[in-house]
């Protein structure tokens, strides 16, 4: 391929690169940001689930004790 050549790269490099780009353009892939943003909202969803049991069953301790 010219273009590879013209590039200094292999053939094989060029087509990936092109195949990650179109899989980018189509939003089948994360770009680094995205994938970094995903990971801490699911650290964030964690830690809010937990925070969430742990007053769930601090109100049915404390209205029960009201009793």
């Amino acid at each position: 391929m010219q273009a590879a050549a013209s590039l200094g790269v292999t053939d094989k490099l060029l087509y990936n690169w092109a195949a990650k780009h179109k899989k980018q353009a189509q939003g089948d892939v994360l770009s680094g940001d995205e994938r970094a943003e995903l990971i801490q909202l699911r650290k964030d969803n964690k830690r809010l689930h937990m925070k969430r049991k742990i007053l769930k069953k601090a109100s049915a301790f404390f209205a029960k004790e009201m009793k």
